[in-house]
């Protein structure tokens, strides 16, 4: 079967997979130990979407977003998240000017193209849903005006596992606003040793990674990889596959009773949507102009973790959305 190439120039394409394999390797240079969240990290930026991330406390979790986007032509803020934040606090407010007679809008940290919402489960649910028409919209309404976000906007959000006490788990609503929810672990013991080594290098050097002056993606850059991504090669097999995959969380029982009634909702077309952009982009970041099986596959547990909701028997009996879109995967054939 012939697979049609991509619709750029072939140097423009090299080009752009020669730039963001940089970035990738820069990355895993400076995060050690967490090679499958840079790779989530940079599905995100490609598929223009939202992660959230799990993890217990010192996995790097936030020093990855940081040197993602000190790596990019792109501003960064970070939000921590606490009982008392206010969402004025996230958006912006308006501020009066007695000297103009007039109210004047001061943006808030969600302005920035690339936001960093630190342990976003300690915040109020009216914080929360600050987040919700940003992320959906791409825009902010304050009083009677809204405010378009920059284009390229992209939030990572944090939660660790531990020290539940104080915390508003997140609405599925919230959830669903998020492409991908990944968990991640502690690194392997040479991973660990690296990260000793790197961390004397740096309280030595008084070093903070990448220097000054290094080079900075620009946006033109990263809109022409998302473009390449939305025209890579998907066959029409693959594309049943994936829908059926996402139908078979809703409607379990054409392949397993049992299973069925342990879904007490499944994942929405917005799942499909983000299970189809992440496999493109994983496909992209591995050279490919087509997509594979095994792309999808890969990506389905943190695209669908959080779409995919068990029932109170099903919790009850210790299934969550890992162990349902793992059943899922074996049950759904391949094409």
């Amino acid at each position: 079967m012939d697979i049609p190439s991509n619709t750029g120039s072939a140097p423009d394409i090299a080009r752009l997979h020669d730039a963001f394999r940089s970035l990738r390797v820069g990355l895993s240079a400076e995060i050690v130990g967490q090679a499958a969240l840079i790779e989530r990290l940079l599905i995100a930026l490609l598929a223009d979407g939202h992660l959230l991330v799990e993890g217990a406390p010192g996995l790097a979790k936030t020093s990855a977003i940081r040197a993602l986007a000190s790596r990019l032509e792109a501003d960064f803020a970070r939000v921590q998240f606490t009982p008392d934040l206010l969402p004025a606090d996230l958006t912006g407010t308006e501020v009066w000017r007695p000297q103009d007679g007039r109210f004047e809008f001061q943006p808030g940290p969600i302005f920035h193209p690339i936001l960093l919402a630190d342990e976003i489960n300690r915040a109020p649910a009216k914080v929360q849903s600050a987040l919700l028409e940003a992320m959906g919209e791409r825009q902010v309404t304050v009083g009677r005006q809204t405010y378009s976000l920059p284009p390229l906007f992209l939030v990572m959000a944090t939660q660790n596992p531990i020290e539940q006490e104080g915390t508003f788990p997140l609405p599925e609503a919230q959830l669903d606003r998020f492409l991908m929810y990944v968990r991640i672990g502690y690194p392997e013991a040479d991973a660990e040793s690296e990260i000793l080594r790197l961390a004397r290098e740096r309280a030595r050097d008084a070093l903070q990674a990448p220097a000054s002056g290094s080079a900075r993606m620009p946006m033109a850059d990263v809109f022409a990889a998302r473009k390449a991504v939305l025209d890579l090669h998907v066959a029409p097999a693959l594309e049943r596959y994936l829908v059926e995959l996402v139908l078979a969380s809703r409607n379990a029982a054409r392949y397993d009773a049992a299973l069925a009634r342990r879904i007490a909702w499944g994942a929405s077309p917005r799942g499909s949507i983000a299970l189809e952009r992440c496999a493109r982009a994983r496909a992209w970041l591995a050279g490919r102009d087509f997509v594979t099986p095994e792309d999808v596959r890969a990506v389905a547990p943190d695209v669908l973790r959080h779409r995919v909701l068990p029932s109170y028997e099903a919790t009850a009996e210790g299934w969550d959305g890992d162990r349902l879109v793992a059943e899922l995967l074996q049950r759904v054939p391949l094409p």
